[in-house]
């Protein structure tokens, strides 16, 4: 993560920054959401949940009543600029110090130019990662459900596979 960490409760956490990134279960989206309304207003949200359900046969994609997470957030979150982002990212891999480069684009989806933006460069500042827009909102749920191939890839080749975009 490199830089000064530190930490506090999420609503005091949410009123000091000017970007939150929510990387929650997805069974506790909507409820912590709700519960940050007021200090997650006038900021940027990233929402990186996958909406995803496990079982014998592994992950698979939930249906969201919304369409997606980032939906679910915008919907939760009107007076915030909500971006989807990083849902692809290998948390093992961020968290690691012996890994100096990931190598991935980071898809940022968004309504708002200047949020999706300031989110691309913000994926760009992680070595070896790339912020590419990929659309608007509405397409969220294609990319988080994603998630529930990659996991599969993972599990089969025992890896922390990511996507790169092509000719960009």
């Amino acid at each position: 993560l490199g830089g000064q960490v530190s930490g506090a409760d999420n609503a005091t956490v949410a009123a000091q920054a000017d970007v939150v990134i929510v990387a929650i279960p997805w069974d506790g989206h909507r409820s912590t959401l709700e519960s940050l309304r007021a200090e997650l207003a006038g900021k940027i949200v990233v929402d990186c949940v996958n909406p995803l359900g496990f079982d014998k046969q592994g992950a698979y994609a939930l249906p969201v009543e919304e369409g997606s997470a980032a939906q679910q957030a915008a919907a939760v979150l009107p007076d915030s600029r909500v971006v989807a982002a990083f849902h692809h990212v290998s948390a093992v891999l961020l968290l690691d110090p012996e890994v100096e480069e990931i190598d991935l684009d980071v898809l940022v989806l968004g309504d708002d130019r200047e949020a999706t933006d300031t989110v691309q460069a913000l994926a760009s500042r992680i070595n070896g990662v790339r912020g590419v827009y990929g659309g608007r909102l509405r397409n969220a749920h294609q990319i988080e459900a994603l998630t529930a191939n990659l996991i599969s890839i993972n599990r089969r080749y025992k890896a922390h596979a990511g996507l790169r975009v092509t000719d960009v």
